[in-house]
């Protein structure tokens, strides 16, 4: 990028330069040709600063797209470790930061990176070649360009709070005008018109108070970048005929003098003022706006490794909030190679959740999870990433071939592998519909079923040795289900299986039954006798109408 704006800014250096030559060396001295060739020069180098700006533009997406992927990587995983995040619902404000800002963030660092750099470029290039022609001349000029863009720089950050208030005023009047409108009938209903008009006005007075205070720094930012720009042309307009009288400079170094301020370095640094007063105020307000709304996740510092599969929980108490009723309390479990465990219970009474601290990523309020005899939040992330799999009910499928996809979480594995993987979980004729391994996902829509049976392959031709499956076969038919769970049964290791149905109970060996006060563990026939609230769940399942 360096080398670039180095030639792109070879315009900028030479362009007085030759002018002086082709005014002093050919036409002043009556050689016409000499004269024209200067010039042609000046084109040529003109032509070479068209070649740089073209090669700018190509270097951009090397630097800007990995910046982007960088922060949209920080947005996720500040959502993925959000400690109150919207439940049962998609977050709105995630996706925001990502579609809106982050986009914000790439094209104001692609402008600067264009447009600003551009400019500095110039402006560098124009008092460099000023230097080159009149030397006297340039140091008069060069104090008020400075002092210029040092106040515009320390001018930015006042420029960027005034920025964020004049948004945040404006959002914070736009949610009370909405509530007072919404609610226009209440308002009237109780007699509220006053008070009504007053918390608007109040808001509406903010926002004229920053968008006044924005105006005020603008105004002095264009009275900065005008007297930056102006005062060396009026300097050189002043000093240079004296000069060229007294014959301590020539005619040609005069108009290229000129040449320099007008044509390079005025234009320049209104652009720049231009560009860094929208596209720096855009890019700090936004970099600003997703520091405070993505929250960096700890780094996960374990570096254990598990000796087996087996899973032991001892005093598990979890609740969303401090004060909140625990979801989870108390709960001892012991899961070895071989178990198949249903945990059941009503919609939202933290089944999903349950899975979330057996896997670390929800830390407990009180009690540990220890697999392998290791607590899970100090096993080594790339050996837990081995060992557990855990499917959410909604499978991700992306663009790719079937192959691509199977082979997700094990890249080495060969086309038997993955074939026997599809075969065991009975998605045969899934995968030969799809054009078999070598089939293209990226314009085929799959049902929700379809989906979640290419995921159930994918995890069974990884290495995980605990799989835990939340709701990951609620869009299959009850066949597939029971088929899709004896295929990991008889895989070995733990299966935990969040039931959406209740016979997935009936498969298991041992069951967990959660009702919000309690957890209670055992086999079928056992909680059937000694758990209201399961027999509740049987009777309901078996006989709704009597239920």
């Amino acid at each position: 990028m360096l080398g670039c704006s180095v030639l792109e800014g070879a315009p900028a250096f030479f362009s007085g330069r030759l002018v002086e030559l082709a005014v002093d060396k050919g036409f002043a001295a009556g050689r016409a040709v000499v004269g024209a060739g200067y010039l042609g020069a000046f084109a040529l180098v003109a032509l070479a600063g068209a070649v740089g700006s073209r090669l700018v533009w190509r270097l951009l997406a090397d630097i800007v797209e990995p910046m982007r992927d960088a922060l949209v990587t920080a947005v996720v995983r500040g959502v993925l470790n959000d400690p109150s995040p919207p439940r049962n619902a998609p977050d709105a404000s995630g996706v925001a930061r990502i579609t809106q800002h982050v986009e914000i963030v790439r094209d104001a660092t692609g402008g600067l990176l264009v447009q600003a750099r551009g400019m500095v470029v110039t402006t560098a290039g124009a008092l460099a070649g000023l230097f080159t022609v009149a030397g006297s001349l340039a140091w008069l000029v060069a104090v008020p360009v400075v002092i210029s863009i040092a106040l515009f720089a320390c001018l930015l950050p006042s420029l960027a709070r005034r920025q964020r208030t004049v948004t945040l005023a404006d959002e914070a009047t736009a949610e009370v005008a909405g509530s007072v409108l919404t609610g226009i009938r209440d308002v009237a209903a109780c007699g509220a018109e006053a008070v009504a008009a007053r918390t608007l006005h109040g808001s509406v007075t903010r926002q004229e108070q920053a968008a006044a205070s924005m105006a005020n720094a603008s105004a002095l930012r264009t009275l900065i970048v005008a007297v930056g720009g102006f005062a060396p042309l009026l300097l050189v307009l002043i000093v240079a005929p004296g000069m060229v009288v007294a014959g301590r400079m020539t005619a040609g170094a005069a108009l290229g003098s000129l040449i320099y301020l007008a044509g390079s370095l005025q234009p320049a640094l209104q652009g720049l003022a231009a560009t860094a007063s929208t596209v720096v105020l855009r890019l700090m307000v936004a970099l600003r706006r997703l520091a405070e709304v993505t929250p960096v996740p700890p780094e996960r510092s374990g570096d254990r490794d598990p000796s087996g599969e087996t899973i032991t929980v001892r005093g598990l108490t979890f609740g969303w909030s401090e004060h909140a009723e625990p979801i989870v309390r108390g709960l001892d479990l012991t899961l070895n190679p071989g178990d198949h465990l249903a945990v059941v219970g009503p919609s939202g009474i933290g089944k999903s959740t349950l899975t979330a601290l057996l896997t670390g990523l929800v830390p407990p309020r009180e009690g540990k999870v220890l697999i392998g005899g290791v607590p899970v939040d100090q096993v080594r992330p790339s050996a837990l990433h081995r060992l557990v799999a855990l499917v959410p009910q909604e499978t991700y499928v992306f663009a790719g071939t079937v192959r691509e996809n199977l082979a997700l979480f094990t890249p080495g594995a060969t086309d038997a592998q993955l074939t026997a993987a599809v075969r065991a979980v009975h998605a045969e004729d899934l995968v030969a519909r799809l054009g078999g391994l070598d089939g293209d996902l990226g314009h085929d829509v799959l049902s929700a079923g379809e989906a979640q049976l290419l995921g159930l392959a994918r995890v069974y031709a990884g290495p995980a040795r605990v799989i835990i499956l939340d709701e990951a076969t609620s869009n299959l038919d009850p066949v597939a289900e029971v088929l899709a769970e004896r295929a990991f049964t008889a895989r070995g290791g733990v299966l935990v299986v969040i039931a959406h149905r209740l016979s997935a109970a009936l498969r298991a060996n041992r069951v967990l039954v959660m009702d919000g006060r309690a957890t209670l563990l055992g086999d079928h026939s056992t909680l059937l006798r000694e758990s209201p609230r399961y027999a509740a769940l049987v009777n309901a399942w078996t006989d709704p109408v009597a239920a």
